[in-house]
């Protein structure tokens, strides 16, 4: 049985931060539906009650930026692999906020810089769904990939900044905003 709230609560805020993993989902009219998934530990923050935030490292596309850009929508899913079995849903909006912009830094304060950087999605939570997840199987969690991580601090900067500079509209055509700055790592303390 689904169970809604109107924000994050405490448990629900606990399940969220012992995951490794999230989904993200976005559309936009006319445009194909993209569903996400996404790793690397603490990459997903609750910023509070009604607001949570997750960094986006450089990938093959651009799509969730260029959904948010268009319609705003955006469902982010967290199941537990462990017990007990939930899985919970963020429904709100969203919008990319990228190194040029005014919010970065406060933003940007809530994590840990990872090379290849790209943007932070900021989600404003209007709905938390809650269902069983008996269907989920239970799974150990062994550690984060490295892969994606290690390519971006391979990168030479700016060649991947040139890349990044083509990412200006989802694979249906829609305009998406690309990156301006290559963000090499740690940028020192931050909050966790």
């Amino acid at each position: 049985m689904a169970d809604f709230t109107d924000t994050l609560l405490p448990d629900h805020i606990a399940m969220i931060e012992a995951q490794p993993m999230f989904f993200v989902a976005t559309a936009a009219a006319g445009a194909r539906i993209n569903l996400s998934p996404k790793g690397l530990h603490d990459t997903l923050k609750v910023l509070s009650p009604s607001r949570v935030a997750y960094l986006d490292l450089g990938g093959s596309g651009n799509e969730t930026n260029a959904h948010l850009l268009a319609d705003g929508r955006i469902t982010v899913m967290v199941c537990n692999f462990q017990q007990p079995a939930l899985i919970l849903r963020i429904y709100g909006t969203g919008r990319p906020v990228l190194p040029a912009d005014a919010e970065w830094d406060e933003l940007a304060a809530h994590f840990t810089m990872l090379p290849g950087t790209r943007q932070i999605f900021d989600i404003a939570v209007e709905s938390v769904q809650t269902s069983c997840g008996w269907g989920v199987p239970l799974m150990e969690y062994d550690k984060d990939r490295q892969t994606l991580v290690k390519y971006h601090a391979q990168a030479n900067p700016a060649e991947w900044a040139a890349k990044m500079s083509t990412r200006i509209a989802s694979i249906d055509g829609l305009p998406a905003r690309p990156t301006d700055r290559y963000i090499a790592g740690d940028t020192g303390p931050q909050a966790g």
